[in-house]
This record gives structure tokens, sequence and C-alpha cells, in this order.
């Protein structure tokens, strides 16, 4: 007989990128995975992500429930999000609020709203230890209304900053992601940044939701006291490899739900 699942066991939220594409280009499998996932970063245009697609995304997932999140970028189309940028504070407070503001507009037209929002890529890794930038997310957050969520790595800045300004701070892991033995991620530029073995990235994924551990790319154990676990979804076979990874979880006895 199944164990039945208490209040008292772990919970985890399930996140991916999606939208991740640009007219006629695609990249992420934006049907499958939201059949998976509990919530969407959706690509908000500035490192990928159109009009269209920001709407069809918003569909897909208010069609099944799935939260509605604003992946914030650097604005850097062709560099996928993933060049560091020196932007005035200001200006990209402006843009973080702009970039909300837009995916606000589809995720209401599908009877939604945006629930959260997650820097991307470069954005996402200096708003760890720079904390003008990580601010500058944060007031545009404050900007575009609401006490929104934020999403990022646990002992960052940018949930600092958030915490101070009343948003609600969400530390998340990555289970394909190689960490430092300071608790962050190895830059993608180095070799074994990524996690490619399905098997390695589903152990490691009930290893953080059950145990909140991770093990550094030195071999020492990492504390990553997470509530959400990113699911890449550019990453090849990504939905095939976000079922393995729910599955695992429940088996588990992890609770997958929604944090927003």
């Amino acid at each position: 007989m199944a164990s039945m699942i208490t209040p008292s066991e772990p919970a985890i939220d399930l996140n991916a990128d999606l939208g991740e594409g640009f007219g006629r280009w695609t990249l992420t499998d934006d049907e499958a995975l939201i059949s998976v996932v509990t919530s969407a970063n959706v690509a908000c245009g500035f490192h990928a992500g159109d009009p269209s697609i920001m709407r069809r995304v918003c569909e897909l997932a208010a069609a099944r429930g799935v939260r509605i999140g604003a992946q914030v970028s650097y604005r850097d189309l062709a560099g996928f999000g993933r060049r560091s940028m020196d932007v005035p504070a200001g200006e990209l407070a402006d843009e973080v609020a702009y970039q909300i503001g837009a995916l606000e507009v589809f995720a209401r037209a599908a009877g939604s709203r945006v629930s959260y929002v997650k820097p991307h890529g470069a954005l996402y890794n200096r708003t760890v230890h720079d904390g003008d930038q990580a601010a500058a997310v944060v007031a545009g957050v404050v900007t575009a209304g609401g006490a929104l969520p934020v999403l990022g790595l646990p002992g960052s800045l940018l949930l600092d900053a958030a915490a101070a300004a009343g948003l609600p701070p969400v530390p998340e892991a990555f289970a394909d992601r190689a960490y430092t033995p300071a608790g962050t991620l190895v830059p993608r530029t180095e070799p074994g940044a990524v996690v490619h073995d399905p098997d390695a990235v589903v152990a490691r994924a009930v290893r953080m939701a059950a145990e909140g551990t991770v093990t550094a790319a030195d071999g020492s154990p990492v504390p990553v006291a997470a509530r959400s676990l990113c699911l890449h979804g550019d990453t090849p076979g990504a939905a095939d490899l976000a079922r393995r990874v729910r599955a695992a979880l429940g088996a588990a006895g992890v609770r997958v739900e929604a944090f927003a």
C-alpha cells in the first residue's frame, strides 16, 4: 500500500524556462514541459521570446493551472542573455518593469496573471554578488506593481534585496548545473558546468529536494535549502528528463507543488 504524504514531508516547485524562441526559431518544447512543471519562467523578449510566443505560452500555462513567471533579462537577444552587461541601475529597473508588464498583458488575457519574477542567465548570476544590480531588479519588480515573489540562488544579494523590499524571496536549485563549494553555480565557460547524465540529474534533484544538499564540483557537500527546482528547457530531451525527475520526486515522498 502506498504511504500517504503528510504535511511534514518536503515540498518542491518545478520551474522551467519556456517561450525561448523568436519568430520562426524555437528552442523549448513548451507544450511538453507545461504538462510536467508547476511554474513556467516565460521569456519576455529581451533574451528570447516575442509577443506571439508569450501569448501562446501564457495560454498553455493558464489552461493547465501552471503559474506564470516573468523571466527578465539583460537586453541581449544575440547572446541569449548570457553576457554580463553594465546597465545603469535606473535603466535596468525600467527594463525589468517593462518586461513584467508586457507579460502581464498576455497572462491576464489568458485568464491568469504573473505570479513571480526570475532573472535569466547573466543577470541571474550577476545579482548573486552585485548589490546594485540586485537592487535594480527588485526596484523594477516593485515598479511593475504587487508583492511578486522573486526566485534566486540561496544566499544571493538578490534574495536579500527582495526580502528588504517586502517581496517574498524564493530560493531555488539546479539539478543539471555544477556547484562550487561556496554554493554558487560553476560558470558555463568552465568544463563540467552542466550535468548531462540524466541519471545523475534525477539523483541530484531528489537529494536536493529531500535532503537539501548537493555535491559540489570538488566532491564536497553543499547545503541547498530550495523551494523551487529549475529544469532547463533548452537541454536536449528536457521534457523526458523533467518527467523522470517528477516521478522520482513522487517516489521519494516529495510533494510537487507551486510556491505561488
